[in-house]
This record gives C-alpha cells, structure tokens and sequence, in this order.
C-alpha cells in the first residue's frame, strides 16, 4: 500500500525544509509552524509511528540529537515533546520529537 508522508519526503529531500542536522538515522529541521521562535523536529530516518519510535532502539539516537539541538539553539531551555494521537493534536504520523523554545515557555496547559 503506498501512502505519502511528508516527514519521508522531506528526509529524501524530495520537499523543501531547512535541515539543521542528518546523520544515517536522525534527520532534524525546522517546523513550518513558529508558535515560537524555535520550533524544530527530530525524526528517525525511517518511517515509524509515533508509538514504534518511542519502543525502538532509535529513540535513544532521536532524544539525543534533539536535546543536542535544544542546547544549541536554545541555550536559555527548551521542550523536548512528542504527541501521541489526535487528542494530543498529532498531526503528522510519522514519529517525531519536537524542540520548542528562543523564549520563555510559561507553565504547562
């Protein structure tokens, strides 16, 4: 079954996006949402559903290219989160983690 998934079109470089990092398993970029000043996303390379990353052997590679980028471009802090279904306000289902910060993030909803 074919299905088009932008995340994996984008770690092809097949759709535009400003890529700050790659490696053979972790691809990070930035978020076309801007909330705040620093919205970007960790994926693995390979598609996997939120839930499959968070149980593989890859998370620990994502978490920690994406905290590494935290630290970089967010030197104040930073939020490392990942939303698991529609309630959550998934959108993309490819597995991710997002990077929020440049700004002072307030208290959790």
């Amino acid at each position: 079954m074919s299905f088009y998934c932008v995340f994996c079109e984008i770690v092809a470089h097949r759709e535009p996006a400003a890529i700050l990092h790659e490696d053979e398993d972790v691809v990070v970029f930035r978020n076309r949402l801007n909330w705040v000043p620093v919205m970007l996303l960790a994926v693995p390379r390979e598609h996997m559903l939120q839930g499959e990353l968070w149980t593989s052997d890859v998370v620990a590679k994502v978490a920690a290219v994406a905290a590494a980028m935290g630290a970089k471009h967010c030197p104040n802090g930073f939020r490392l989160l990942s939303n698991f279904g529609s309630d959550a306000m998934q959108s993309q289902a490819h597995g991710h983690v997002h990077v929020i910060g440049g700004t002072y993030l307030g208290e959790y909803a």
